[in-house]
């Protein structure tokens, strides 16, 4: 592509001019080349004006990202990357900036006070920079784990992407401190499983849930609620596909999306559009609770393995459906009308298999809390051998997908299969979960449970601003730790959670009395979450909790669909024993570092061919 040359006037006003400056091409010989097969399947908006957007893809043979950033407005430089919750200190990070007289591409990484610093190992390899009519394009590699100590590991689960925009020249990359940017933050999979997509039926129908000239409010969050009928009589299908509509020009806006069956015992549900917080909501609404899709940021169609599908109408079905839109406005925009929602895609050709959901992880009670002020607090759930050997099939359940969830505390979400007393595999882990981004992940491989194994969930949260013990619940100011977990041939088995029992834990509140000399209250009218209320918290108190979450026995809920509990014993149950665990992963390092550049690549602002 031939690149005009600036003028000499242009070039002198090039400190105030946002197209002067980037013009421009790479002088190095290119490195590489992004995977073939299809350039860039996924993309995302970074910012909330849609000035940047990121398009990406993973070669899994090369354990390597490319991404391709588009720059729509760029003035002086740009800072890109990764970090452990979407911070700008401690991040790791590539730039593109401008000294006046040259531009560069580096490596580069930021200490805990913002200041940037140019990485020594340069892991970030530019392959092309492209001028357009659009903006800058930006294509560049990066192996999943570099083993360099300043760099982010790309793992499985969320990733938190970050950016900040440089609006002057700098004399060097160390001048730039990400305090002063106008920076921001998105989150998203990063490594998307590499599954081929199962051709749709012939019979495909579709059908859309969206909410119809929503008027987004003029503030940071919003859950809208839309309240959507199937039709008289509407047969038995099955759900094969679902995919998110988004209006155009809310991409940046629509973090979200879900839709919900409500209870098959009511026989209506009152039509209702607008804040799933407003007083205005019927209260039956809160029974639309059956997931039936689930999209986020960055996620494309979502589609069933080819032997199941997910049930949905006739008898014993919910006509009535609820879209919940999660609208992120952080720019406080006003008069942006939309219409977003979800297509769903069935069949009345029912596939061999219903699709169930099921709930793993720790049943929603005040009994497991966790203390104020902790970093990195551990709470497990169970499902144990006793309910998976009475509950499910001879021939077992396959997980395909996992939904993980918790509320504001959560940072890291992992579910375990073990088998005989040793951990087997993952299902599903999040080192870097976050509660603002939930979306039901396709697992890279299927997931085999059969009777006798356990599954064991455990959240990590940290509560570091909390003055009070955040126990378990409904609110959102409460915890959960649960993996919705999708998998088929359905059985009756629809949740399988454990929670300490609520003996051993007035236990524990007899034992801080006695301990301590301020006293908890133990008697009878006393909630549990009052008892948590007046415990002191010095660090005798919370070891104890959390020796007593480690040893003592559980209450499980083994559960129907009916909510009613298979028969058997299920209180004081042992806790599941394991024996050998799985090692964490080592990071792979790339064998050759001779590819690399040895420091920033230079790129020129003149014309040429790009």
């Amino acid at each position: 592509m031939q690149v005009p040359s600036p003028s000499a006037r242009e070039a002198a006003s090039m400190y105030g001019t946002a197209v002067a400056v980037f013009l421009v091409i790479l002088v190095a010989a290119l490195q590489g080349s992004a995977p073939t097969e299809s350039p860039f399947p996924f993309h995302i908006p970074l910012d909330p004006e849609g000035t940047l957007e990121l398009s990406w893809n993973v070669s899994y043979a090369q354990e390597t990202v490319y991404f391709q950033l588009l720059v729509r407005e760029l003035k002086a430089g740009i800072l890109f990357g990764m970090s452990d919750r979407g911070e700008l200190e401690n991040a790791d990070l590539v730039v593109l900036w401008t000294d006046g007289d040259g531009a560069y591409f580096g490596d580069a990484w930021s200490d805990q006070k913002g200041q940037v610093h140019l990485d020594s190992q340069q892991d970030y390899q530019l392959l092309r920079a492209q001028r357009t009519p659009e903006g800058l394009y930006l294509l560049f590699k990066r192996p999943f784990g570099t083993c360099d100590p300043n760099d982010y590991l790309i793992e499985d689960g969320t990733v938190h992407l970050v950016y900040g925009l440089l609006e002057e020249p700098l004399r060097s990359l160390e001048a730039i401190n990400t305090s002063g940017l106008h920076t921001g933050l998105q989150r998203v999979q990063l490594l998307k499983p590499n599954i081929s997509q199962p051709a749709l039926p012939a019979d495909t129908l579709t059908m859309e849930i969206r909410a119809p000239d929503v008027l987004i409010p003029g503030q940071e969050t919003t859950y809208w609620c839309y309240i959507s009928e199937l039709p008289a009589g509407f047969p038995r299908h099955h759900i094969v596909m679902y995919e998110p509509i988004i209006t155009g020009g809310n991409e940046a806006l629509v973090h979200h999306m879900e839709v919900f069956q409500c209870a098959a015992e009511f026989e209506s549900v009152p039509h209702f559009s607008g804040p799933c917080d407003s007083k205005m909501k019927p209260e039956r609404l809160n029974y639309c609770r059956h997931v039936l899709a689930a999209w986020a940021l960055g996620a494309k169609a979502f589609y069933y393995p080819e032997e199941t599908g997910l049930a949905f109408g006739g008898p014993g079905s919910s006509r009535f459906l609820r879209l919940e839109v999660h609208y992120h406005n952080p720019l406080m925009i006003k008069g942006r009308r939309d219409s977003s929602g979800i297509r769903l895609y069935y069949t009345a050709t029912l596939r061999r298999f219903d699709a169930g959901i099921m709930e793993l992880g720790l049943v929603y009670t005040p009994v497991m809390a966790i203390p104020p002020q902790e970093t990195a607090f551990v709470l497990t759930g169970y499902c144990t051998d006793k309910c998976t050997q009475l509950a499910l099939p001879p021939s077992g359940i396959h997980i395909f997908a996992s939904q993980l969830h918790t509320h504001l505390t959560g940072r890291k979400v992992v579910t375990v299969l073990a088998r005989d007393g040793r951990e087997r595999e993952i299902v599903n882990r999040d080192n870097h979960y976050s509660p603002h981004f939930q979306e039901i992940r396709m697992l890279k491989k299927v997931v085999s449970v059969h009777p006798g194994d356990v599954l064991i969930t455990s959240c990590t949260y940290n509560t570091e601003d909390r003055r009070l013990a955040t126990v378990g619940g409904f609110g959102i100011l409460e915890e959960m730790c649960v993996n919705y977990v999708h998998y088929y041939p359905q059985t009756r088995l629809e949740l399988c959670k454990s929670a300490v029992d609520p003996g051993f834990l007035q236990k524990y509140f007899h034992l801080v009395n006695r301990f301590n000399s301020e006293e908890v209250c133990t008697c009878p009218q006393a909630s549990v979450p009052e008892q948590f209320a007046s415990v002191p918290w010095n660090s005798f108190n919370r070891e104890v909790l959390k020796a007593l979450y480690g040893f003592a026995p559980v209450s499980m809920h083994c559960n129907k669909s009916s909510a009613v509990r298979f028969q058997g014993e299920w209180d004081r149950q042992p806790l599941p024993e394991v024996v050998s665990r799985l090692e964490e992963p080592t990071p792979h390092c790339p064998a050759s570092q001779a590819q690399r550049p040895a420091g920033p690549t230079v790129l020129s602002i003149g014309g040429g061919k790009g």
